[in-house]
């Protein structure tokens, strides 16, 4: 409902812009017929029709940028608060649980687990949100240091496995030769982990990712992630990296998150001089995200 009106607003603004547009560009050339006579009116009668044309055009697309802004907060508070409230109602009805039953000692280890699993849910998006805040607005360079990006990828894919639950053979790594970056471990840790996490959560049920490392010429390695899961559209291939953004469909709406996560990863390659995109051949044929970051010399 929200999301439709919305919209409404945005063509409202739109067909507002093209209509007022319209009509002064009517007024300006009944009056060039009228008045065609006289060579300095008309000169700055152009000048005048182009700054009531700049000026409408810049107020439309500022009010239609305003609303959309105003939509992705909206859908980031309503995805936090989803993320935050999940996690915090398990545990407490895991606790209340044990607090009121006699629960039998293997029952008891995996309530405990559950809730152990929560809480590190929960715990990983108030540190998403709260590195966000930092990655935005630090203008302080990262403290680089070499760092065995092999290593840093491997313990990024057993965090995801325990996390998400997926066997070794559907969260795979290949790596060519051992590989040295220059970066900030945790910058770099958190920017790697934000892939591999968003290619297992889209996978749905069938988690099929392959990530691999490898060196390439002009002092840059390669982290490339790859999944079989739904894909993206072209024309979103650079959007997904925005803040707050996600693709919009079905798919987004099954698959919970705070829109931080790639964004995080385009800050983290930027602050070291390294760049992200992502490859899709389209709907329903997968994704494959690449980052790229700098060797150590």
């Amino acid at each position: 409902m929200i999301a439709s009106s919305r919209r409404r607003s945005v063509a409202f603004f739109i067909a507002l812009g093209v209509a007022l547009i319209a009509v002064t560009v009517l007024l300006y050339v009944g009056w060039v017929l009228l008045s065609w006579r006289t060579g300095i009116l008309l000169a700055l009668g152009v000048v005048l029709l182009a700054l009531i044309i700049s000026g409408v055009v810049l107020n439309t697309t500022f009010l239609v940028r305003e609303i959309q802004r105003n939509e992705q907060h909206d859908a980031f508070i309503n995805a936090m608060t989803h993320e935050l409230k999940t996690p915090v109602t398990s545990i407490r009805l895991y606790l209340e649980t044990l607090q009121t039953r006699t629960v039998e000692e293997p029952k008891r280890q995996e309530f405990y687990r559950i809730m152990l699993t929560d809480s590190e849910r929960l715990l990983s998006t108030i540190e998403q949100v709260l590195r966000t805040g930092r990655v935005a607005s630090s203008r302080a360079k990262p403290v680089k240091a070499p760092l065995d990006l092999n290593a840093l990828v491997e313990e990024s894919i057993a965090r995801a496995r325990t996390l998400h639950a997926v066997a070794p053979e559907a969260l795979k790594y290949a790596s060519t030769s051992p590989i040295t970056v220059m970066g900030d471990a945790e910058e770099i840790r958190t920017a790697i982990s934000n892939l591999i996490d968003n290619a297992v959560k889209y996978s749905g049920r069938d988690v099929d990712v392959t990530v691999e490392t490898s060196p390439l010429t002009g002092g840059f390695a390669e982290i490339r992630v790859t999944d079989r899961g739904p894909g993206i559209p072209k024309q979103e291939l650079k959007q997904v990296f925005k803040r707050f953004y996600r693709v919009p469909g079905p798919i987004a709406a099954r698959v919970k998150g705070t829109g931080l996560g790639l964004y995080i990863v385009r800050s983290v390659a930027k602050r070291h001089g390294g760049r992200v995109w992502a490859e899709s051949q389209g709907p329903g044929r997968g994704s494959t995200f690449v980052l790229e970051l700098p060797l150590a010399s």
